[in-house]
């Protein structure tokens, strides 16, 4: 396939899942880019329609062959124009069906991976010399679900067109902790971590680009163990400290850890890097040591409260956000009682939870001791109620404090902005346009369930506005009981 000068095609991708996924799909525009493809936000009328897949929540397959029912009707109505359009499924999805997806839905043309985006280009020449018929499409798809021995990012452009004022960056890829529950290990891989001279020249581009923020990425993110300039490995401690001397870049995070590895430096670095946000998403999982050993999680419950309690040491405003799995096989109400405990004694500004669902291949799956769907509904709106309760505490605790927001979007209302505070809480205030893309300092004057809002106390200052923090975890006395 040969690279051509104006963008002349159009190439519509749509993401599911983690922000791990948002950042491919950014890339595979950046890799379609050259070869005159430019991205639009619709799937009607474009050349080339990628669905970046996730697997880690339910029913992901059956969602993927709906939309692709839809396009297959889109498909046809090229057809019929003399348009040929293609329809690729990447990412988890495409990684754990592979040739499985071309037998099932005919209509798609490219199956690809995690680890082989960087060969978009290759894969649509292939899919493209394919002979058509009527319906536009004949014969077996592409598919490629190596795990390929190249490393994809040194061969993905170095210039990115999909930069705003907060970016992602991946910075580690895949995992080597095989919890029992979870695919990742077999869609995305064995752990791998970039060289940091190459994470700290990518955010240097994404900071010339206007990036104030960024997100580093990965499945264990804090597992991190890149090549650092001196031929050692760097820690994720240590790379955060590199990427906060960047000159222009206000605001780092990091996203998704486990307990595992939070060691000595990071949780150094939580208080020694005022770039680094006091905002930390920690799944846990239960709150059950005997769930946690079925897990294969590796850490017990108090581990993970002593891991809190240092990281509260070290920055007494951090806010924690988890994951949270209910009716794992086995649970008992013992079990689950003791993950309503560690919620009320650690307390949490937000968090994610979901009953559980067998995934095909994991071991979790084959456990006979499963539970009903109505003994685990019944638990996760127990967890829920407490959960809730104790973000919108949070959030109501941000009332009077004076916040650096990021504005990020148009709100739903006219003349209204959108953006995140350092905890990470949505923030709705009015302000002019100009100011999408500034960290501007906003007055809270509500906090609901969801989100907070304010209005702008400062513009010129708003760089250097001292924030006053919402408490993370009320006392004892005012945690919300069962």
């Amino acid at each position: 396939m040969s690279k051509t000068g104006p963008l002349s095609k159009k190439l519509h991708v749509k993401t599911y899942g983690c922000q791990m996924n948002v950042y491919d799909s950014a890339r595979m525009a950046d890799v379609m880019a050259p070869y005159g493809y430019a991205a639009s936000d619709r799937a009607d009328g474009a050349d080339l329609v990628i669905l970046n897949t996730c697997h880690i929540r339910e029913k992901a397959t059956e969602k993927v062959y709906s939309e692709l029912g839809r396009l297959r009707v889109m498909k046809e109505e090229a057809a019929k124009e003399g348009r040929r359009m293609l329809i690729a499924v990447a990412g988890c999805v495409a990684q754990a069906e592979g040739e499985e997806i071309v037998r099932r839905a005919p209509v798609v043309d490219m199956v690809f991976g995690p680890q082989t985006y960087h060969r978009l280009p290759e894969l649509v020449t292939r899919a493209l010399g394919r002979e058509t018929g009527r319906g536009g499409w004949r014969g077996a798809g592409v598919v490629d679900t190596d795990f390929p021995a190249e490393d994809k990012f040194d061969h993905l452009p170095e210039e990115s067109r999909t930069q705003g004022a907060a970016a992602f960056l991946s910075i580690q890829e895949g995992c080597d902790k095989f919890c029992t529950f979870c695919v990742v290990p077999y869609t995305r891989g064995a752990e791998f971590s970039r060289p940091a001279a190459a994470v700290v020249a990518e955010a240097r581009r994404l900071v010339a680009g206007g990036a104030l923020e960024i997100t580093l990425l990965g499945q264990n993110v804090n597992a991190y163990h890149g090549e650092g300039p001196d031929g050692r490995d760097w820690g994720l401690g240590r790379l955060i400290r590199a990427l906060a001397e960047i000159d222009g870049l206000a605001r780092l995070r990091y996203t998704t850890s486990h307990p595992r590895d939070m060691d000595d430096d990071l949780i150094a670095a939580h208080g020694e890097v005022p770039a680094l946000m006091p905002y930390l998403h920690l799944p846990v999982q239960s709150g059950s040591d005997r769930i946690l050993d079925t897990m294969n999680r590796g850490h017990t419950a108090d581990d993970y409260r002593r891991i809190v309690d240092r990281l509260r040491d070290a920055r007494p405003d951090l806010a924690l956000s988890s994951d949270f799995i209910v009716g794992f096989p086995g649970e008992s109400d013992r079990d689950f009682a003791d993950t309503l405990r560690l919620v009320r004694e650690v307390g949490f500004a937000q968090a994610y939870s979901f009953k559980y669902s067998a995934r095909a291949g994991t071991p979790a799956a084959s456990v006979a001791d499963q539970l009903s769907e109505a003994e685990k509904s019944d638990r996760l709106e127990a967890l829920q109620q407490i959960l809730n309760a104790q973000q919108r505490a949070f959030n109501e605790a941000a009332v009077g404090s004076v916040q650096p927001v990021l504005f990020e979007r148009r709100g739903n209302r006219p003349g209204q902005l959108v953006g995140r505070g350092p905890w990470m809480q949505s923030i709705h205030a009015e302000a002019p346009e100009r100011l999408l893309g500034a960290i501007v300092g906003v007055a809270v004057d509500l906090g609901g369930a969801n989100s907070l809002s304010g209005h702008v106390v400062t513009v010129e200052t708003a760089g250097r506005v001292d924030p006053v923090a919402p408490s993370p975890q009320p006392p004892p006395a005012e945690r919300v009981p069962a």
